[in-house]
């Protein structure tokens, strides 16, 4: 007994060093890589084995900003080393010959890839996860139904009911809203499985495919939140295909006067335009659309509150265009701005394309080269090399948009003769560029500036002070805390 009660105190001592050791070697670690990752020029050095992913870890969480100042020392193009063997070496560029060369001089050499599909796999084989001729019919259709008069008529009655943007975005493509909106503020599964899947996709990103299609395979960690979340998903949407046929076959239709939603139309058209009729397209189209305007729009509004807040001046400007298109009667009391009204204010649309220049909602996006090639910047690109753009970055070049190109000014988007002045796609990248430059462009617009116009010229929003401002880690550029205001009515009555 004396013996074994002897070595508690050497066995105790021994596991102490084992936790020191623990505590410390990470300590040393990063030691190590913060001050032995950098090269004389400030760019992250290329270790062995490893290749830049030490300085990515060390940067993740301020990946945003991080990713700007080495695009800015590289001159505007990048090229990420990943681990060997793991197939995670990534040119990226801001260059915008680079972006115009892949995005539309040799657009059929530059497709979204295998990988691509792999990493959404969720978005199943809607629009925005296809190539080649699949994408091009659906191009085409998409196209033709959101340029009509019934959905644009719907679309306008939508924005004026001001509701959350997901409850606006749902209501839009399939004609139902998902309830966020209310009293209560209740949690809606929907919603929250369609947050889980933009963690689960950025994270896709960031780590080997390796890593995750193993997560994947044994059903746990992130890998298990992404599975949950589309049966969450795919539930709902399943759901809303099965109420808008029953509604059919009761013959209930929507009054001409209120316009049509897309799931209404994409289900009237599949006869006619080459559609497929089954449900798991109508799925994947329903995701694709919700997708790319549920965070965006929002996303895009929460930081253009937040520059007004900081640039009163501007604030001021847009008040004064819009008391100039506002019959003299009215100036001082409630009014809504129609859809006639909006299309004539330039300053405000100049402000908007500024906030989205400053924090594009979708801050990145890539593409995946065909075959070898050589793009502007001199950089070569072999079959299957993932290409990066970064458009956090991009809109603080100082190379693109001048010493400027931090401040906020609506001015930079007006000509001298006071219109709209034009700038480049492969330069203002928020709506992409070329062949597949956003469906969704003029639409954003539209709620946008029906937003904006009707809470500037009604309300006085203040923000709340005492917030930090930084933007979350997603797919989606939100603000990682969102914005607290205070909201109070200009006018009496």
């Amino acid at each position: 007994m004396r013996i074994v009660l002897g070595l508690v105190p050497q066995a105790l001592m021994a596991l102490i060093g084992f936790f020191e050791i623990l505590i410390i070697f990470p300590i040393v670690c990063f030691i190590f890589l913060f001050f032995f990752t950098r090269n004389n020029n400030g760019l992250p050095k290329n270790f062995p084995i490893l290749g830049t992913l030490p300085e990515i870890l060390l940067n993740t969480h301020r990946i945003y900003e991080w990713s700007t100042e080495m695009l800015e020392k590289s001159h505007c193009t990048f090229l990420l080393k990943g681990p060997w063997f793991s197939s995670m070496d990534i040119l990226a560029t801001v260059d915008p010959d680079n972006v115009h060369y892949i995005m539309n001089k040799n657009f059929s050499n530059f497709h979204k890839g295998p990988e691509f599909k792999q990493i959404f796999d969720v978005a199943g084989d809607g629009m925005f996860n296809v190539d080649s001729d699949s994408w091009k019919m659906q191009r085409k259709v998409a196209v033709a139904l959101i340029n009509h008069q019934s959905f644009r008529k719907f679309l306008v009655k939508t924005s004026y009911d001001m509701r959350f943007t997901f409850d606006s975005t749902c209501k839009t493509v399939t004609g139902f809203y998902p309830g966020c909106l209310s009293i209560e503020f209740p949690e809606v599964p929907f919603f929250k499985a369609m947050e889980d899947i933009e963690e689960v996709l950025l994270y896709r990103h960031l780590v080997p495919q390796s890593v995750w299609k193993l997560q994947r395979w044994l059903g746990f960690g992130l890998e298990l939140k992404m599975k949950k979340a589309q049966i969450t998903v795919d539930n709902e949407l399943f759901e809303y295909i099965r109420r808008k046929k029953e509604e059919s076959r009761e013959g209930i239709m929507m009054k001409e006067s209120e316009g049509v939603d897309l799931l209404t139309s994409y289900m009237n058209e599949n006869n006619t335009m080459g559609l497929k009729s089954d449900d798991k397209f109508l799925r994947d189209t329903l995701f694709t659309f919700i997708s790319a305007g549920r965070d965006t729009i929002s996303s895009a509004l929460t930081w253009f509150f937040l520059l007004l807040s900081r640039n009163p001046q501007v604030e001021s400007k847009i008040r004064e265009e819009l008391e100039s298109i506002t019959p003299a009667e009215n100036i001082r009391k409630r009014w809504l701005f129609d859809l006639h009204d909006l299309n004539n204010l330039v300053y405000l649309h100049g402000a908007l394309c500024e906030a989205l220049r400053l924090y594009p909602p979708v801050a990145f996006q890539h593409k995946s080269a065909v075959a070898a090639d050589v793009l502007p910047s001199g950089h070569r690109v072999a079959p299957k090399t993932k290409i990066l753009f970064l458009l956090y970055a991009m809109g603080r070049m100082k190379s693109i948009w001048g010493e400027d190109c931090l401040e906020f000014k609506p001015e930079r988007w007006i000509s001298e003769n006071g219109r709209m002045k034009h700038e480049p796609s492969y330069k203002f990248l928020a709506f992409n560029a070329g062949p597949r430059t956003c469906l969704g462009k003029e639409v954003s617009f539209i709620q946008m500036k029906a937003v904006a116009a009707n809470i500037i010229h009604n309300y006085e929003v203040q923000v709340v002070e005492g917030q930090s401002f930084s933007p979350n880690i997603s797919i989606i550029l939100h603000l990682k805390h969102g914005l607290m205001v205070r909201v109070r009515h200009r006018w009496v009555g």
